[in-house]
């Protein structure tokens, strides 16, 4: 596997731990859920590992906009899907700026890895 695969992979897979962690915060319900919150734990952990071996090949703020990026969107999605949250007519321009500016790193900045 090439190395920027895995950098990216590893960086995916960061970003779905960390929103799986984060639902799980959700359904913890203030920490008083046992299973959510071990399902948290786990995800975050995993998440973090993961991130650091995307660290190896990118700058931490690139890897850092990426993963708090992306996992901003996809949570959102997962509050309206799951939680049944409402977002109004801002949330949703200020979550597509937030894509805009991840498409803009990833396609025009030479410090990620290609």
């Amino acid at each position: 596997m090439s190395p920027a695969l895995t950098t990216y992979l590893a960086l995916m897979l960061a970003i779905v731990l960390e929103v799986i962690g984060t639902s799980a915060l959700q359904a913890s319900q203030q920490f008083t859920r046992i299973w959510p919150v071990l399902l948290m734990a786990v995800c975050y952990a995993g998440a973090f590992y993961l991130m650091s071996i995307a660290m190896r090949a990118m700058p931490v703020g690139i890897v850092y906009a990426i993963w708090s990026g992306l996992g901003i969107v996809l949570i959102s999605l997962v509050g309206v899907v799951v939680f049944k949250q409402a977002l109004d007519l801002p949330a949703m321009i200020g979550l597509g700026l937030i894509v805009a500016g991840v498409l803009v790193v990833n396609l025009f900045s030479k410090s990620t890895v290609h």
